[in-house]
């Protein structure tokens, strides 16, 4: 477990620098495994070099089910990452997903250790550390421990409490846990790739670092990734972590919900899904159709684009108030100005955007991937928005780390001048 002030504790992973300032987001879904390679500059910006991706196999709503399944399809995607970026990928920082997680928010008090009455890093390290007290079940773990604000005598909404002065500091935190035996099914599963993990993240943690803007970051907000086989959410505050859930329901129902229904095969009822899917079976003519296969392939058909649309609505509308539910059980009870964003592979869906700010009463957008450079016209798709949040955040962790080298170099060198300058005067 390790500490990055300011940012969260983190499981998984030493304080080591990556070489060439490469960082390799894994983003290891039901439907798919992507491999995001980006190049942190001097300026800290992030530019991605390169992208692989192929089906997954092994996971069933984000729960491993076969591990060597799972690490020849990792294998599969870094290898085109590597091809593509040209960089050899040895670690990488991976998400994790799956309804085995959930979030709990709890408080830690400790004195201020000071006598001068500053509060230190060492203090707000033991602040946290309380925090973290909480009964756990024997088959789970922490993830994260993300502190969301720091109350100094009573004097709330405290982002850095370091330098101040008080005799009492508290910090509210946001912990994520997960089931241990999955975590550590998707850690042998990437060990089995080859690839060295630099940390465990929560996919939608990583998913808010790519698409929220900084005002919505300020104001309350909700970050919806529908992804192949689960619907993660993220409830933010404050620019805290408030609230995390993930439902066991996602765009693969949707596919199945088709196949099913129109009698075809998963993976024309996927094609037809991407190329034709649309959520409000009234904003369809009954006079446009597209042709379709039978089982087998032997016999052709014509249906009306607004029977598709009548199929797909009512799952979606399903996972709509799964989701609505998920936000009103979350304990919060301030408004959400900001509204929702959707992002993820399964949040294209045409008329999406509509039914949802209808159904859940709130502003909606659809979040694609921002603040980074290079390649982003082979990114720029909320499909990717995990893979490259996880770049994000390993960006973040690697501009602590070398703040923290360039501190420990400062202490040392300062220590040695005042030993040559004890020397030069005895």
């Amino acid at each position: 477990m390790e500490f990055f002030y300011g940012i969260d504790v983190v499981h998984g992973g030493a304080n080591r620098l990556p070489q060439n300032r490469i960082v390799v987001g894994l983003d290891v879904g039901s439907t798919k495994v992507a491999a995001v390679v980006g190049e942190i500059t001097e300026l800290g910006e992030v530019k991605i070099t390169g992208i692989g991706e192929c089906s997954s196999n092994g996971l069933r709503k984000g729960i491993i089910v076969d591990i060597d399944g799972v690490a020849r399809s990792i294998l599969q995607a870094v290898q085109s990452a590597e091809r593509m970026s040209g960089q050899k990928i040895a670690s990488a920082y991976v998400g994790v997903t799956g309804t085995h997680i959930y979030s709990v928010n709890n408080k830690g008090v400790v004195a201020v250790g000071n006598r001068d009455g500053e509060i230190s890093v060492a203090d707000v390290e033991r602040a946290i550390s309380a925090a973290k007290v909480i009964n756990l079940p024997l088959d789970k773990e922490v993830l994260h421990v993300i502190p969301r604000q720091y109350v100094v005598d009573g004097y709330d909404g405290i982002l850095d409490p370091v330098g101040m002065v008080g005799s009492r500091l508290e910090v509210e935190v946001s912990i994520i846990i997960g089931a241990s035996a999955s975590i550590q099914n998707l850690g042998k599963a990437v060990s089995r790739a080859g690839l060295h993990i630099e940390g465990f993240v929560l996919n939608p943690l990583a998913s808010s670092e790519a698409v929220l803007q900084p005002v919505e970051r300020d104001l309350a907000s909700v970050v919806i990734d529908i992804g192949g086989g689960t619907t993660e959410i993220s409830l933010f505050d404050e620019d805290g972590l408030w609230f995390a859930s993930i439902l066991p329901v996602g765009a693969y129902h949707v596919t199945s919900d088709l196949a099913v229904g129109l009698r075809i095969p998963l993976n024309q009822a996927e094609r037809i899904k991407i190329e034709h899917g649309c959520v409000l079976s009234s904003l369809m003519p009954e006079e446009e159709y597209i042709t379709i296969s039978n089982v087998g392939g032997h016999e052709q058909r014509k249906v009306s684009k607004k029977i598709l649309a009548s199929i797909i609505e009512p799952r979606i509308q399903e996972i709509l108030h799964m989701i609505k539910q998920e936000i009103k059980s979350s304990g919060f009870k301030g408004v959400i100005p900001a509204g929702v964003i959707f992002t993820g592979g399964g949040c294209c869906l045409d008329g999406l955007a509509e039914l949802a700010a209808e159904q859940l009463d709130m502003p909606v957008r659809i979040g694609y991937p921002c603040n980074v450079g290079g390649m982003i016209d082979m990114v720029n798709h909320p499909r990717y928005a995990t893979g490259i949040g996880l770049i994000i955040y390993g960006s973040r962790r690697m501009a602590s780390a070398e703040a923290a080298a360039v501190s420990d170099n400062n202490i040392k060198g300062y220590i040695n001048s005042i030993k040559s300058w004890f020397k030069d005067l005895f």
